[in-house]
Protein backbone atom coordinates (compact mmCIF):
# COMPACT_ATOMS: atom_id res chain seq x y z
CA UNK A 1 0.00 0.00 0.00
CA UNK A 2 1.41 3.53 -1.00
CA UNK A 3 1.36 5.78 2.12
CA UNK A 4 -1.22 8.80 2.18
CA UNK A 5 0.38 12.14 0.74
CA UNK A 6 0.49 15.21 3.08
CA UNK A 7 -0.48 17.73 0.06
CA UNK A 8 -0.65 20.49 2.85
CA UNK A 9 3.34 19.21 3.25
CA UNK A 10 3.77 19.41 -0.52
CA UNK A 11 2.48 22.19 -1.31
CA UNK A 12 4.54 23.89 1.30
CA UNK A 13 7.76 22.69 0.15
CA UNK A 14 6.33 23.39 -3.96
CA UNK A 15 10.02 25.08 -4.98
CA UNK A 16 7.90 27.20 -7.11
CA UNK A 17 5.85 30.35 -6.18
CA UNK A 18 1.93 29.50 -5.16
CA UNK A 19 -0.69 31.38 -4.36
CA UNK A 20 -4.48 30.39 -3.44
CA UNK A 21 -7.15 32.79 -4.85
CA UNK A 22 -11.01 31.80 -3.56
CA UNK A 23 -13.43 33.41 -5.98
CA UNK A 24 -13.82 36.46 -4.71
CA UNK A 25 -9.49 36.75 -5.29
CA UNK A 26 -8.96 36.89 -1.87
CA UNK A 27 -6.00 34.95 -1.09
CA UNK A 28 -6.51 31.60 1.08
CA UNK A 29 -3.19 29.90 1.14
CA UNK A 30 0.68 31.06 0.13
CA UNK A 31 3.61 28.83 -0.24
CA UNK A 32 7.02 29.38 1.45
CA UNK A 33 8.21 30.00 -2.74
CA UNK A 34 5.74 32.38 -2.56
CA UNK A 35 6.51 34.24 0.58
CA UNK A 36 10.63 34.00 -0.40
CA UNK A 37 9.58 35.47 -4.00
CA UNK A 38 8.29 38.40 -2.62
CA UNK A 39 9.56 39.49 0.22
CA UNK A 40 6.51 39.58 2.39
CA UNK A 41 5.15 36.97 5.53
CA UNK A 42 1.78 34.81 5.17
CA UNK A 43 0.34 36.94 7.69
CA UNK A 44 0.78 40.13 5.46
CA UNK A 45 -1.34 37.90 2.54
CA UNK A 46 -3.89 35.38 3.76
CA UNK A 47 -7.39 36.90 4.04
CA UNK A 48 -6.03 39.58 1.90
CA UNK A 49 -7.42 40.59 -1.47
CA UNK A 50 -5.01 40.07 -4.13
CA UNK A 51 -4.87 43.56 -5.57
CA UNK A 52 -4.86 45.17 -2.25
CA UNK A 53 -1.89 42.79 -1.33
CA UNK A 54 -0.27 43.82 -4.91
CA UNK A 55 -1.66 47.30 -6.06
CA UNK A 56 -0.05 48.79 -8.70
CA UNK A 57 3.20 50.85 -8.68
CA UNK A 58 1.69 54.19 -8.18
CA UNK A 59 5.13 55.96 -9.63
CA UNK A 60 4.78 54.05 -12.97
CA UNK A 61 1.89 55.92 -15.35
CA UNK A 62 2.30 52.64 -17.57
CA UNK A 63 1.85 49.98 -15.11
CA UNK A 64 -0.76 47.18 -16.22
CA UNK A 65 0.01 44.54 -13.86
CA UNK A 66 -3.72 44.95 -11.68
CA UNK A 67 -5.61 45.10 -15.20
CA UNK A 68 -4.03 41.95 -16.95
CA UNK A 69 -3.93 39.99 -14.12
CA UNK A 70 -7.71 41.05 -13.11
CA UNK A 71 -8.72 40.30 -16.42
CA UNK A 72 -7.01 36.81 -16.16
CA UNK A 73 -8.36 35.98 -13.55
CA UNK A 74 -12.20 36.54 -13.92
CA UNK A 75 -11.71 34.95 -17.46
CA UNK A 76 -10.67 31.68 -15.46
CA UNK A 77 -14.17 32.18 -13.39
CA UNK A 78 -16.22 32.42 -16.36
CA UNK A 79 -14.54 30.03 -18.58
CA UNK A 80 -13.28 27.45 -15.91
CA UNK A 81 -9.72 27.03 -18.38
CA UNK A 82 -6.32 27.69 -17.25
CA UNK A 83 -4.84 30.90 -18.76
CA UNK A 84 -1.10 31.31 -19.61
CA UNK A 85 -0.53 34.80 -19.46
CA UNK A 86 2.53 36.44 -21.01
CA UNK A 87 5.64 37.81 -19.34
CA UNK A 88 4.51 40.52 -17.18
CA UNK A 89 6.08 43.47 -15.35
CA UNK A 90 4.26 44.08 -12.01
CA UNK A 91 5.82 46.05 -9.52
CA UNK A 92 5.50 44.77 -5.59
CA UNK A 93 5.73 46.43 -2.27
CA UNK A 94 9.48 46.78 -0.56
CA UNK A 95 8.94 45.10 3.20
CA UNK A 96 9.68 47.63 5.38
CA UNK A 97 9.54 50.66 3.47
CA UNK A 98 6.11 51.98 2.69
CA UNK A 99 5.70 53.31 -0.66
CA UNK A 100 8.67 52.13 -2.57
CA UNK A 101 7.87 49.12 -4.95
CA UNK A 102 10.77 47.23 -6.76
CA UNK A 103 10.49 46.75 -10.57
CA UNK A 104 9.84 42.34 -11.04
CA UNK A 105 9.04 40.39 -14.26
CA UNK A 106 6.63 37.67 -13.94
CA UNK A 107 5.92 34.79 -15.89
CA UNK A 108 1.80 33.60 -14.32
CA UNK A 109 -0.38 30.70 -15.20
CA UNK A 110 -3.48 31.00 -13.26
CA UNK A 111 -5.39 27.85 -12.83
CA UNK A 112 -8.97 27.11 -11.76
CA UNK A 113 -9.92 24.18 -9.50
CA UNK A 114 -13.10 23.14 -9.80
CA UNK A 115 -15.58 22.25 -6.32
CA UNK A 116 -18.23 19.48 -6.58
CA UNK A 117 -20.96 21.84 -7.89
CA UNK A 118 -18.60 21.88 -10.97
CA UNK A 119 -18.09 25.53 -10.36
CA UNK A 120 -14.54 27.08 -9.73
CA UNK A 121 -13.69 27.22 -6.21
CA UNK A 122 -10.77 28.34 -6.30
CA UNK A 123 -7.59 29.66 -8.31
CA UNK A 124 -3.87 28.86 -8.23
CA UNK A 125 -1.60 31.39 -9.26
CA UNK A 126 1.49 30.18 -9.85
CA UNK A 127 4.12 32.85 -10.87
CA UNK A 128 8.33 32.58 -12.08
CA UNK A 129 10.24 35.50 -11.21
CA UNK A 130 11.54 36.38 -14.63
CA UNK A 131 13.18 39.80 -13.38
CA UNK A 132 16.88 38.78 -13.52
CA UNK A 133 16.21 37.52 -17.31
CA UNK A 134 14.18 40.16 -18.74
CA UNK A 135 16.69 43.06 -17.26
CA UNK A 136 19.59 41.19 -18.97
CA UNK A 137 17.81 40.92 -22.01
CA UNK A 138 16.41 44.53 -22.44
CA UNK A 139 17.49 46.55 -25.23
CA UNK A 140 21.15 47.81 -24.51
CA UNK A 141 22.32 51.59 -24.89
CA UNK A 142 23.75 53.01 -27.83
CA UNK A 143 27.07 51.44 -27.70
CA UNK A 144 27.03 48.74 -26.21
CA UNK A 145 27.55 46.35 -28.84
CA UNK A 146 25.64 44.22 -31.02
CA UNK A 147 23.37 41.68 -29.51
CA UNK A 148 24.10 38.00 -30.75
CA UNK A 149 21.91 35.62 -32.23
CA UNK A 150 20.65 33.64 -28.94
CA UNK A 151 20.29 37.28 -27.28
CA UNK A 152 18.51 38.69 -30.68
CA UNK A 153 15.99 35.41 -30.59
CA UNK A 154 14.95 36.34 -26.68
CA UNK A 155 14.38 39.73 -27.12
CA UNK A 156 12.29 38.80 -30.39
CA UNK A 157 10.44 36.58 -28.57
CA UNK A 158 9.48 38.50 -25.30
CA UNK A 159 8.49 40.96 -27.54
CA UNK A 160 6.17 38.52 -29.11
CA UNK A 161 4.90 37.68 -25.90
CA UNK A 162 4.17 41.03 -24.99
CA UNK A 163 1.75 41.29 -28.41
CA UNK A 164 -0.18 38.09 -27.59
CA UNK A 165 -0.72 39.56 -24.69
CA UNK A 166 -2.45 42.44 -25.84
CA UNK A 167 -4.32 40.83 -28.61
CA UNK A 168 -5.47 38.08 -25.83
CA UNK A 169 -6.37 41.77 -24.18
CA UNK A 170 -8.70 42.42 -27.74
CA UNK A 171 -10.13 39.20 -27.91
CA UNK A 172 -11.54 39.32 -23.82
CA UNK A 173 -12.86 43.14 -24.78
CA UNK A 174 -14.88 41.74 -27.91
CA UNK A 175 -16.14 38.67 -26.20
CA UNK A 176 -17.42 40.95 -23.40
CA UNK A 177 -18.93 42.71 -25.79
CA UNK A 178 -20.44 40.09 -28.00
CA UNK A 179 -22.02 38.73 -24.21
CA UNK A 180 -23.40 41.89 -24.02
CA UNK A 181 -25.55 41.84 -27.16
CA UNK A 182 -26.15 37.82 -26.89
CA UNK A 183 -27.57 38.72 -22.93
CA UNK A 184 -30.12 41.58 -24.82
CA UNK A 185 -30.93 39.61 -27.52
CA UNK A 186 -32.05 36.78 -25.15
CA UNK A 187 -33.70 38.94 -22.95
CA UNK A 188 -35.57 40.89 -25.62
CA UNK A 189 -37.00 37.36 -26.80
CA UNK A 190 -38.12 36.44 -23.50
CA UNK A 191 -39.96 39.03 -22.85
CA UNK A 192 -43.67 38.48 -21.05
CA UNK A 193 -45.44 41.87 -21.24
CA UNK A 194 -48.13 40.00 -18.75
CA UNK A 195 -45.60 38.72 -15.94
CA UNK A 196 -45.46 42.33 -14.47
CA UNK A 197 -48.74 41.62 -13.20
CA UNK A 198 -48.50 39.00 -11.38
CA UNK A 199 -46.44 39.21 -8.53
CA UNK A 200 -47.02 35.51 -7.46
CA UNK A 201 -44.71 34.38 -10.20
CA UNK A 202 -41.01 34.40 -10.42
CA UNK A 203 -39.09 32.65 -13.15
CA UNK A 204 -35.25 32.21 -13.88
CA UNK A 205 -33.35 31.57 -16.95
CA UNK A 206 -30.02 30.39 -16.81
CA UNK A 207 -28.01 29.38 -20.18
CA UNK A 208 -25.44 26.28 -19.78
CA UNK A 209 -22.19 27.27 -18.27
CA UNK A 210 -19.61 28.16 -20.60
CA UNK A 211 -22.04 29.19 -23.71
CA UNK A 212 -22.60 32.25 -25.04
CA UNK A 213 -25.73 33.33 -22.49
CA UNK A 214 -28.04 32.53 -25.08
CA UNK A 215 -30.05 28.72 -25.11
CA UNK A 216 -33.23 27.01 -27.10
CA UNK A 217 -35.15 27.03 -23.70
CA UNK A 218 -38.07 29.20 -22.85
CA UNK A 219 -40.87 30.38 -20.66
CA UNK A 220 -43.85 32.24 -21.31
CA UNK A 221 -46.73 34.24 -18.72
CA UNK A 222 -49.68 34.97 -20.97
CA UNK A 223 -53.17 36.94 -19.30
CA UNK A 224 -56.32 34.87 -21.04
CA UNK A 225 -59.79 35.71 -19.55
CA UNK A 226 -60.92 34.41 -15.84
CA UNK A 227 -57.43 33.21 -15.66
CA UNK A 228 -53.49 32.76 -17.45
CA UNK A 229 -51.46 30.48 -19.04
CA UNK A 230 -47.77 29.39 -18.34
CA UNK A 231 -45.41 27.46 -20.31
CA UNK A 232 -41.84 26.42 -20.67
CA UNK A 233 -40.23 24.65 -23.68
CA UNK A 234 -36.67 23.43 -25.11
CA UNK A 235 -35.45 23.70 -28.03
CA UNK A 236 -32.32 20.89 -29.23
CA UNK A 237 -29.16 22.54 -29.40
CA UNK A 238 -27.21 25.62 -27.54
CA UNK A 239 -26.02 29.39 -29.42
CA UNK A 240 -27.71 31.92 -31.70
CA UNK A 241 -29.25 29.17 -33.89
CA UNK A 242 -31.34 27.33 -30.92
CA UNK A 243 -32.23 31.03 -29.47
CA UNK A 244 -33.74 31.88 -33.06
CA UNK A 245 -35.75 28.72 -33.40
CA UNK A 246 -37.26 29.43 -29.38
CA UNK A 247 -38.37 33.10 -30.18
CA UNK A 248 -40.51 31.48 -33.57
CA UNK A 249 -41.71 28.85 -31.63
CA UNK A 250 -42.37 30.48 -28.06
CA UNK A 251 -44.25 33.66 -30.40
CA UNK A 252 -46.27 30.85 -32.11
CA UNK A 253 -47.17 29.14 -29.08
CA UNK A 254 -48.14 32.42 -27.59
CA UNK A 255 -50.46 33.44 -30.11
CA UNK A 256 -51.80 30.26 -30.39
CA UNK A 257 -52.63 30.45 -26.49
CA UNK A 258 -54.14 33.99 -26.58
CA UNK A 259 -56.55 32.90 -29.60
CA UNK A 260 -57.99 29.34 -28.04
CA UNK A 261 -57.34 29.31 -24.41
CA UNK A 262 -56.59 25.26 -24.54
CA UNK A 263 -53.39 24.41 -24.01
CA UNK A 264 -53.73 20.72 -26.34
CA UNK A 265 -55.12 23.25 -29.19
CA UNK A 266 -52.48 25.85 -29.13
CA UNK A 267 -49.94 23.25 -28.62
CA UNK A 268 -51.55 21.25 -31.99
CA UNK A 269 -50.73 24.73 -33.58
CA UNK A 270 -47.32 25.01 -32.70
CA UNK A 271 -46.86 21.80 -34.25
CA UNK A 272 -47.92 22.38 -37.75
CA UNK A 273 -45.85 25.58 -37.55
CA UNK A 274 -42.96 23.74 -35.95
CA UNK A 275 -42.71 21.60 -39.42
CA UNK A 276 -41.95 24.60 -41.36
CA UNK A 277 -39.24 25.84 -38.84
CA UNK A 278 -35.47 24.97 -39.48
CA UNK A 279 -33.79 23.46 -36.24
CA UNK A 280 -37.65 22.80 -34.28
CA UNK A 281 -37.91 19.36 -34.32
CA UNK A 282 -37.85 17.18 -31.70
CA UNK A 283 -38.60 20.55 -29.64
CA UNK A 284 -40.59 19.47 -26.25
CA UNK A 285 -42.85 21.99 -24.64
CA UNK A 286 -45.36 22.14 -21.82
CA UNK A 287 -48.67 24.55 -21.59
CA UNK A 288 -50.94 25.25 -18.53
CA UNK A 289 -53.74 27.27 -18.35
CA UNK A 290 -54.90 28.34 -14.73
CA UNK A 291 -58.85 29.12 -14.57
CA UNK A 292 -59.02 30.83 -11.19
CA UNK A 293 -62.73 31.44 -11.35
CA UNK A 294 -62.97 27.42 -10.76
CA UNK A 295 -59.23 26.79 -9.36
CA UNK A 296 -58.63 24.24 -11.84
CA UNK A 297 -55.47 23.52 -14.24
CA UNK A 298 -55.77 22.45 -17.92
CA UNK A 299 -52.46 21.05 -19.03
CA UNK A 300 -50.72 19.35 -21.97
CA UNK A 301 -47.35 18.39 -23.19
CA UNK A 302 -44.94 17.52 -26.09
CA UNK A 303 -42.65 15.43 -25.06
CA UNK A 304 -41.91 17.83 -21.94
CA UNK A 305 -41.11 16.78 -18.03
CA UNK A 306 -44.13 16.94 -15.73
CA UNK A 307 -44.65 20.01 -13.93
CA UNK A 308 -45.22 19.81 -10.15
CA UNK A 309 -47.85 20.57 -8.20
CA UNK A 310 -46.94 20.98 -4.16
CA UNK A 311 -49.21 21.07 -1.94
CA UNK A 312 -48.97 23.20 1.27
CA UNK A 313 -48.79 19.73 3.62
CA UNK A 314 -45.83 18.15 1.17
CA UNK A 315 -48.06 16.31 -1.01
CA UNK A 316 -47.60 16.88 -4.46
CA UNK A 317 -49.01 15.67 -8.30
CA UNK A 318 -47.17 15.15 -11.26
CA UNK A 319 -48.82 16.98 -14.12
CA UNK A 320 -48.24 13.46 -16.48
CA UNK A 321 -51.50 12.46 -17.49
CA UNK A 322 -51.42 14.34 -21.02
CA UNK A 323 -48.17 13.78 -22.58
CA UNK A 324 -47.45 13.23 -26.55
CA UNK A 325 -44.19 13.19 -28.41
CA UNK A 326 -41.99 16.13 -29.10
CA UNK A 327 -42.86 18.68 -32.31
CA UNK A 328 -42.97 17.24 -35.54
CA UNK A 329 -42.50 13.50 -34.09
CA UNK A 330 -45.22 12.26 -36.04
CA UNK A 331 -45.43 11.76 -39.70
CA UNK A 332 -48.86 13.36 -39.64
CA UNK A 333 -51.10 15.73 -37.67
CA UNK A 334 -52.71 14.28 -34.68
CA UNK A 335 -54.99 15.70 -32.15
CA UNK A 336 -52.63 16.35 -28.64
CA UNK A 337 -54.02 14.97 -25.23
CA UNK A 338 -55.35 17.81 -22.67
CA UNK A 339 -55.73 17.19 -18.98
CA UNK A 340 -56.86 18.78 -15.85
CA UNK A 341 -56.85 18.73 -12.16
CA UNK A 342 -57.73 20.66 -9.13
CA UNK A 343 -55.63 23.18 -7.59
CA UNK A 344 -56.16 24.71 -3.75
CA UNK A 345 -54.95 28.19 -3.45
CA UNK A 346 -52.07 28.14 -1.93
CA UNK A 347 -50.71 25.33 -3.99
CA UNK A 348 -47.89 25.65 -6.26
CA UNK A 349 -46.85 25.07 -9.78
CA UNK A 350 -43.82 24.17 -11.08
CA UNK A 351 -42.83 24.10 -14.33
CA UNK A 352 -39.10 23.77 -15.56
CA UNK A 353 -36.86 22.52 -18.70
CA UNK A 354 -34.56 19.07 -18.40
CA UNK A 355 -31.49 21.34 -17.83
CA UNK A 356 -32.66 21.65 -13.81
CA UNK A 357 -33.01 18.10 -13.20
CA UNK A 358 -31.44 16.02 -15.99
CA UNK A 359 -27.36 14.56 -14.98
CA UNK A 360 -25.34 12.63 -16.86
CA UNK A 361 -25.16 8.89 -16.21
CA UNK A 362 -28.25 9.48 -14.06
CA UNK A 363 -31.38 8.05 -14.57
CA UNK A 364 -34.32 11.17 -15.52
CA UNK A 365 -36.33 9.72 -12.35
CA UNK A 366 -33.46 10.01 -10.08
CA UNK A 367 -33.48 13.53 -10.64
CA UNK A 368 -37.13 14.35 -11.13
CA UNK A 369 -37.41 12.65 -7.28
CA UNK A 370 -34.64 14.93 -5.97
CA UNK A 371 -36.68 18.39 -7.39
CA UNK A 372 -39.85 16.99 -5.87
CA UNK A 373 -38.34 16.31 -1.96
CA UNK A 374 -36.66 19.80 -2.70
CA UNK A 375 -39.86 20.91 -2.76
CA UNK A 376 -41.78 19.14 -0.50
CA UNK A 377 -39.55 20.34 1.95
CA UNK A 378 -40.28 24.40 1.20
CA UNK A 379 -43.51 24.68 0.28
CA UNK A 380 -43.99 27.64 2.44
CA UNK A 381 -40.95 29.53 0.88
CA UNK A 382 -42.34 32.90 -2.02
CA UNK A 383 -41.71 32.21 -5.34
CA UNK A 384 -38.73 34.10 -5.63
CA UNK A 385 -36.94 32.46 -2.78
CA UNK A 386 -38.31 29.17 -3.92
CA UNK A 387 -36.85 29.17 -7.07
CA UNK A 388 -33.63 30.65 -5.91
CA UNK A 389 -33.04 27.71 -3.56
CA UNK A 390 -34.29 25.04 -6.42
CA UNK A 391 -31.44 26.11 -8.36
CA UNK A 392 -28.99 26.21 -5.31
CA UNK A 393 -30.14 22.68 -4.28
CA UNK A 394 -30.12 20.94 -7.40
CA UNK A 395 -26.59 22.64 -8.31
CA UNK A 396 -27.24 25.29 -11.18
CA UNK A 397 -27.44 28.21 -9.50
CA UNK A 398 -24.29 29.52 -11.69
CA UNK A 399 -25.40 27.32 -14.49
CA UNK A 400 -25.24 23.53 -15.27
CA UNK A 401 -24.38 21.30 -18.42
CA UNK A 402 -27.52 22.58 -20.58
CA UNK A 403 -29.72 25.21 -20.24
CA UNK A 404 -32.12 25.62 -17.74
CA UNK A 405 -35.86 27.78 -18.16
CA UNK A 406 -38.21 27.58 -14.66
CA UNK A 407 -41.43 28.91 -13.50
CA UNK A 408 -42.46 28.77 -10.05
CA UNK A 409 -46.53 29.82 -9.47
CA UNK A 410 -48.22 30.51 -6.39
CA UNK A 411 -51.77 29.88 -6.87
Amino acid sequence: MRERIDYRALFAATPSPYLVLGRDLVIVDVNRAYLLATGRTRAELVGRYIFDAFPDNPADPDADGVRNLSASLHWVLRSKEPDTMAVQKYDIPVAGRPGAFEERWWSPINTPVLGPDGQVEWIIHRVEDVTEFVLSRLPRPQGAGVLGEREAMEAELYARARELQQLNEELRKAHARERQIAVALQEAMLQSPDLAGHQDIAVRYMPAAGSLNVCGDWYDVVDLPGGFAVAVGDVVGHGLEAAATMGMLRSALSAAVRALHEPARALEVLGLYARSVEGALATTAAEAVIDNRVHRIRYSSAGHLPPVLVHPDGSFDLLDQATDPPLGARPRHLSRPQAELPYTPGDTLVLYTDGLIERRGEDIDVGLRRLTDTLTGHTRLAPERLADMLLARLGVSSGGRDDVALVVVRL
